[in-house]
């Protein structure tokens, strides 16, 4: 038996890494790829030269193909392959052979500053000086035939944005999937700082990169051990020494910088490029990834200059094997129409989005459906119904400590605890607040935004809501569908009646059914730590903020003041 589970693991690495004939047709059929039809040849450590002299490092994955074949570049941080050894090089070795089998060439580059290639690293910053200098250089190639595309979830999509904007014509195809064309929002997702992601990506970038810390976080559990310490630490600035043993720059630069419009954000924003851009754009993302919110955005700006992306949203989040694998298949279909022109690989449909709850695939011409408003607004004994509130409902009340705070349960998270998850354990909190439907007597279908219209009232100027809305089954779990959070200061809110402040709180987008005897339930509370950084109460700059100050919080749902969960219905 153990021989026999040997010579099993054994093939499927054979087959990651194509090197049996049977091994990658098995492969392509679980990712529902073609057959692969070619055999691939790799040329390593190719130097590619930048304006300023840095020297950057690629490796060109071609197909041992009889005629011209177009071309397929990748410009990651995580490494080519054998640079960033084990496990973080797996990934750019595995996908470029998947593209080069058939039928492309492959231009795996390792951006600057990271592995071996030159200069210093500061992520993002050089993208686009970088990445078009890389275009240039692959069109000087003597296998170019002129048509050239760019793929990649997250870093690797980025990097594509980066370079659309004044990109040559012979790029022609772009397949960015969970990403998107700012580092900002990254970093601080509704104008808070993403604490959770900004440390695992130090692990990530930082720890797993260095060959002799590598082995001591390889485990999960061991990466979770050390994110969860460093952001239980004051001040933030010294969380990075934490995780990495050393101050890292760019980390204390975002934390010095947590303004959107500051214009540190500015070298690293290429929003322009999604309104000049003449390439063909395919988005990939998924309802739980941390990005979801932008890249739809992004697909309604492309959409309002007259552009026609495709757009492909299933139900995965960040990390996710599902959503990688259907970039890969959505992306061969791509370049396959645009670069090869073979028409019929792509579907008539431009959007492409997964109705969780129903399990089903559906496809549109535009995102988001045509749908109606529909409210359900808080009510007395924690209930949530189409009605408006009595005249006389008393307000629901919590406290919120910043020494206790509301944990991160599931939701938009980097590792493996993201996406849907059962509530429960966090409902029991007492600074959580519930409001729940009666049992659905039919199936109902929300698709598209979903919003949060909140009556509040705080004993501290500085502090946050967070609102989450979740699917509760007849056994009692509860599991989260989307959420957002806002955070206050001085001088945001708009004015409500009384000494209340009104708030409009984004819950972001899904497409997600309840089924028949299911209820919806509204979740409010003012943390999700470390999703987001803890609000400590006090107003001290985020860097270096130590005192913490506890919040008494007040939720209104009366006549006057209708909190209410907004949804859109189709029909």
């Amino acid at each position: 038996m153990a021989r026999r589970l040997a010579r099993r693991g054994l093939g499927l690495i054979l087959a990651a890494f194509g090197l049996t004939r049977l091994g990658r047709w098995v492969l392509a059929r679980g990712l529902g790829l073609p057959p692969p039809r070619y055999r691939v040849a790799v040329e390593r450590n190719l130097r590619v030269p930048m304006p300023d002299g840095v020297v950057l490092l690629a490796d060109h994955y071609a197909p041992r193909a009889p005629v011209p074949c177009p071309t397929i570049l990748l410009r990651t941080g995580y490494g080519r392959g054998r640079d960033a050894g084990f496990p973080l090089g797996l990934p750019a070795t595995f996908r470029a052979r998947r593209f080069a089998e058939h039928g492309y060439h492959v231009v795996v580059q390792t951006t600057r500053g990271r592995f071996d290639s030159g200069g210093t690293f500061a992520p993002c910053v050089d993208a686009a000086t970088d990445g078009r200098a890389t275009l240039a250089w692959v069109a000087r190639q003597p296998w170019f035939n002129g048509a050239l595309g760019m793929w990649g979830p997250s870093w690797l999509g980025y990097v594509q944005w980066a370079v659309a904007a004044d990109a040559p014509p012979y790029l022609k195809a772009l397949v960015p999937s969970v990403a998107t064309p700012r580092l900002y929002p990254v970093v601080y997702p509704d104008g808070v700082l993403a604490l959770d992601t900004a440390l695992r990506w130090l692990v990530r970038v930082e720890v797993l990169a260095d060959p002799q810390r590598r082995r001591a976080v390889a485990s999960p559990r061991a990466q979770d051990r050390l994110v969860a310490a460093a952001a239980g630490q004051l001040p933030l600035l010294t969380a990075d020494t934490r995780v990495v043993g050393a101050p890292v720059a760019y980390y204390r630069e975002w934390l010095a910088h947590p303004e959107a419009d500051d214009p540190y954000w500015r070298a690293t924003d290429h929003r322009d490029a999604l309104e000049q851009t003449t390439a063909a754009i395919h988005l990939v993302s998924g309802w739980y990834d941390l990005l979801c919110r932008e890249l739809l955005a992004d697909y309604a700006t492309l959409t309002a200059a007259g552009r026609a992306p495709y757009l492909t949203v299933g139900p995965w989040h960040h990390s996710q094997v599902g959503v990688l694998a259907a970039s890969l298949r959505e992306g061969l279909a791509w370049f396959d129409t645009h670069l090869k022109g073979e028409h019929g690989r792509i579907r008539l449909r431009p959007v492409r989005y997964y109705v969780m709850g129903a399990n089903e695939w559906r496809e549109a011409d535009g995102w988001p459906p045509p749908a109606r408003t529909t409210r359900y607004y808080l009510q007395a004994g924690a209930a949530l119904a189409p009605g408006r509130p009595g005249a006389d409902a008393s307000p629901d009340r919590y406290r919120y400590d910043p020494a206790a705070p509301t944990p991160a349960l599931g939701g938009a998270l980097l590792g493996r605890h993201a996406g849907p998850r059962d509530n429960r354990p966090l409902e029991a909190r007492a600074d959580v607040l519930c409001y729940t439907t009666a049992p659905l007597v039919r199936p109902l279908e929300v698709i598209g935004p979903v919003r949060l219209e909140l009556f509040v009232h705080s004993s501290l100027a500085h502090t946050d809501f967070f609102g989450r809305l979740c699917d509760v089954f007849p056994d009692g779990r509860s599991r989260n569908v989307c959420d957002g959070l806002v955070r206050l200061a001085p001088g945001r809110g708009a004015a409500g009646p009384g000494a209340s402040l009104r708030l409009e709180i984004d819950l972001g987008a899904t497409a997600h059914r309840f089924a028949r005897g299911h209820c919806l339930r509204l979740q409010v509370s003012s943390g999700a730590h470390p999703r987001y950084n803890r609000n400590l109460g006090t107003g001290e700059p985020l860097a270096s903020a130590t005192r913490l100050a506890t919040a008494a919080q007040t939720i209104y749902h009366d006549a006057a003041r209708p909190s209410a969960l907004i949804v859109p219905v189709p029909g």
